[in-house]
């Protein structure tokens, strides 16, 4: 099989791209950036150039779409560009090249309505209203793909959950660096139940969604939760990460009612004085700190056997082992 995956040189797409190459099938990179990796070919461009992702679908089998802006704040347009016209590129791009599949990475976060999400499954609606500008994007860019499954064009869309392990650029730095800086401040009551999903995990899903997407096959057309199947108590998982850093465990507690009102007038005047950067706290991050979400992944199990191949013990004994605490789990 030849595949593209976007995003390739990204956490995830990283991943799909190493167990790609150790299935022997050709990979190419397309990503803003030049990743240069033993036996792949890099294609630097832009997802919002049609012409520039139709080049690099030319000859394709299948497309992991994985690249996306994330992020919990930011402008629409910063957002809506990549992770919506860059998804209805990839889309034009497949169908104009004539490719057979395309596997999208989506996030449960396309359903989160600032609720409890209790074992939920693939039913649950998307909300009519967002607070968060990249669920919202992700939203569109899977609702897009789903429609665009048919004879010509195979598509499948994986809801992977708070992704995390080696090589990490995101969720564990951003928590270790808040902890050792004493900014981490617990929101709720801290008995919150969340999925979250280790790497290889993560990225082999993909490989086995793509290898059931067929015509005529359960998996066309579908959207999936994946994730370890095992979900933790949040603020005991990060205390327990943190003792075995020897970092201070968190302390500081605040209501979700208190920290969603602080968070709202925060993101206004963030709004009101143009400032760019991020908030220390949003409503939506607030909620996702504080609630249950963790869903229930049968569905992944049936239609293309996935089961996790690690134990939450063992995904964090692997991510502990690479010694990335010193060199990679840096303030962003």
């Amino acid at each position: 099989m030849k595949a593209l995956v976007t995003g390739g040189g990204g956490f995830i797409g990283r991943y799909i791209v190493e167990q790609l190459c150790a299935e022997k099938n050709e990979v190419i990179i397309f990503a803003r950036n030049h990743y240069p990796q033993s036996g792949v070919q890099s294609i630097q461009g832009d997802l919002q150039d049609l012409q520039s992702i139709q080049r690099a679908c030319q000859g394709i089998d299948a497309v992991f779409h994985v690249a996306a802006k994330p992020g919990i704040w930011g402008t629409w347009d910063s957002f809506y560009n990549p992770n919506v016209i860059g998804t209805y590129n990839v889309i034009a791009a497949c169908q104009k090249q004539r490719v057979a599949k395309l596997i999208f990475t989506s996030s449960p976060s396309v359903i989160f309505n600032n609720q409890p999400q209790q074992g939920c499954d693939e039913s649950l609606p998307y909300p009519r209203h967002y607070e968060n500008i990249y669920s919202e994007t992700k939203a569109m860019a899977e609702q897009a793909v789903i429609a665009a499954n048919g004879p010509d064009l195979l598509t499948v869309c994986l809801r992977p959950h708070l992704v995390w392990g080696p090589r990490d650029p995101n969720l564990l730095p951003r928590v270790i660096a808040r902890a050792r800086a004493g900014k981490l401040v617990q929101v709720g009551t801290g008995t919150n139940k969340v999925d979250i999903t280790y790497v290889e995990d993560a990225a082999r899903a993909h490989l086995l969604a793509c290898k059931a997407l067929k015509a005529g096959s359960a998996t066309a057309g579908q959207v999936y939760f994946i994730s370890q199947d095992d979900p933790v108590i949040l603020w005991s998982w990060f205390n327990n990460l943190l003792t075995l850093m020897d970092i201070p465990p968190v302390k500081r507690k605040i209501s979700l009612g208190s920290a969603r009102l602080l968070a709202g007038v925060m993101e206004s005047a963030y709004r009101f004085l143009a400032i760019q950067s991020e908030p220390p706290l949003t409503r939506f991050s607030a909620s996702v700190l504080a609630l249950d979400h963790y869903y229930n992944i049968s569905k992944a199990k049936r239609d293309f056997g996935y089961q996790p191949q690690f134990s939450m013990d063992n995904a964090l004994e692997k991510t502990l082992a690479l010694d990335i605490i010193t060199s990679d789990f840096k303030t962003p």
